[in-house]
């Protein structure tokens, strides 16, 4: 069954976009949701598996690790609790949420490098949702109310920790355009322009039975 994956840099808004097609197609999402599943197969909450999802762990975090996975006798108070969900752990379950999703049917799957994960899939559509720094940042401070110096910090290490996970787990730069079938500039085109692009892309990839056309004969999209 066809499945369309969005890596998004924080600021573009491309979980929005994701949302949209999804509701424009009938599909799944998987954006909190996969967030979610993941906690519930690890036993955690979604707050432990949302510290560890598209990031890799400090230096401090992974010497606590190691140290709590050694010699408990020897270490201080704060270090005798059990080990620390990993990420590799996450990664693992995520892998089995994400092929036990595909294998219900389709679906639209946002970030945790999905599109690495379902990459040798011929009916996959794997979409990046960028934007200039400025607009990114923009965006962020139009969406949350954070300052203009909160929202540049929160772009640039955010769209850092997706970066450097996806460089840590696949070895790949996560925003190299051989990743993608399609590429959209989200501040250029637009919310509704871009869901319009990814919905045009995916029939003509994924085919008009997988993607079909609105009754009107219309894109399958909000005006």
């Amino acid at each position: 069954m066809p499945v369309i994956t969005v890596s998004r840099q924080f600021g573009s808004g491309g979980s929005v976009i994701a949302a949209r097609i999804a509701n424009a197609l009938e599909w799944p999402l998987l954006d909190n949701e996969l967030v979610e599943a993941v906690a519930a197969q690890l036993r955690v909450s979604v707050s432990v598996v949302e510290a560890r999802e598209e990031r890799v762990s400090s230096l401090v975090e992974r010497l606590a690790n190691a140290l709590a996975m050694g010699s408990p006798e020897t270490l201080p108070t704060m270090l005798e609790a059990p080990p620390r969900l990993t990420d590799q752990q996450v990664i693992d379950v995520t892998r089995r949420v994400v092929a036990e999703q595909v294998a219900k049917g389709s679906a639209v799957l946002v970030g945790r490098g999905a599109q690495l994960m379902l990459a040798e899939r011929t009916d996959g559509l794997h979409v990046l949702c960028y934007a200039p720094r400025a607009a990114l940042i923009a965006r962020v401070v139009e969406r949350t109310g954070r300052t203009l110096d909160e929202a540049a910090r929160a772009v640039d290490e955010t769209n850092r920790h997706r970066t450097d996970y996806v460089r840590k787990h696949w070895n790949r730069a996560w925003l190299a355009h051989e990743n993608y079938h399609l590429c959209v500039n989200t501040a250029e085109f637009g919310i509704e322009g871009s869901v319009g692009l990814v919905l045009d892309a995916a029939r003509h990839k994924l085919g008009a039975h997988a993607v079909p056309p609105s009754p009107d004969g219309g894109p399958a999209h909000e005006p």
